[in-house]
């Protein structure tokens, strides 16, 4: 999708559309072909001042994009759309699904009852075997919208309610799970920290401190760049490169002593380790000290 400036991108009511609000019940609900059909099954980037949507996807594919986070998305998914957020979507032909867009007084009115505003982020959930529940729920709500049977604006609420409790609860479970994957983190390069410090001196091979870890190389390499900002091969010749500071800097060993003692297979090749991780030879960095 083609971004645009923030000065560019229009703001409509609905796509498409600067008319008033169609509906006094602060509610509008469509399926996604009905507006996207219009538009060759593109809606371009765009925002709403005063609207959330939700876009319910139950089958086809779709690119999602919502301030420049693209999901693309095969599965049954629903994408939470706030309010000023710039947007724009690419669907396939065969999509199928639901928008609903409710104003702001609405949302804000049905989130005070909620521990905290479950659509005040643009995230995209997938929906996975809770399909059944959530295809009933949008057909509840798209059928009520369509009628007006005593009671519907009562009816629309609840239904309204039900969807932000689901989305409440999905966003609470992805911030559990997000910690949870944090503390596992930490708590692995911690592990590693203490491997590093018992072994550095044998030049193991990333994967040797992986297998001991339970995780892939690529996993402790990610997590390394996360949570310490270098790489696990960083972390393996900074400790190296420290062991051998110390050692010219407070022992009496020789170059050659120092290389032995660290493992290297020869003096040249410490010596071109250290003067590549320090800008001094070994013999220079001594001197200097």
């Amino acid at each position: 999708m083609h971004k645009s400036s923030a000065s560019a991108v229009p703001v409509f009511k609905l796509y498409g559309e600067t008319a008033a609000w169609p509906t006094p019940d602060l509610i509008h609900c469509e399926s996604i072909p009905e507006r996207s059909r219009l538009h060759d099954w593109e809606i371009k980037p765009h925002r709403h001042g005063d609207l959330v949507q939700l876009l319910y996807l139950q089958g086809g594919s779709a690119e999602l994009e919502v301030e420049g986070v693209v999901n693309r998305v095969q599965q049954p998914s629903l994408q939470v759309v706030p309010a000023l957020s710039v947007h724009g979507f690419r669907f396939s032909q065969d999509i199928q699904g639901h928008v609903l867009s409710l104003a702001l007084p609405l949302v804000e009115q049905l989130s005070t009852v909620l521990d905290s505003p479950p659509l005040s982020h643009a995230v995209c959930y997938p929906v996975a075997e809770q399909q059944r529940y959530m295809d009933t729920l949008f057909d509840s709500i798209a059928e009520e919208y369509s009628t007006q049977q005593a009671g519907r604006e009562l009816m629309l609420q609840s239904l309204i309610s039900a969807l932000l409790v689901w989305v409440g609860r999905r966003s609470q479970a992805l911030m559990y799970a997000e910690t949870q994957n944090q503390d596992r983190g930490r708590e692995h390069l911690q592990r590693f920290t203490c491997l590093l410090e018992s072994h550095f001196r044998e030049h193991r091979p990333i994967e040797q401190y992986a297998t001991e870890l339970g995780i892939s190389a690529a996993h402790l390499n990610a997590l390394c760049r996360r949570l310490a900002g270098q790489s696990a091969l960083q972390l393996i010749n900074q400790r190296l490169l420290l062991e051998a500071k110390r050692c010219l800097v407070y022992t009496a060993m020789t170059v050659n002593q120092i290389s032995d003692s660290l493992g290297f297979s020869e003096p040249a090749y410490f010596s071109r380790f250290f003067k590549r991780g320090c800008g001094l030879s070994p013999k220079a960095f001594r001197q200097q000290r």
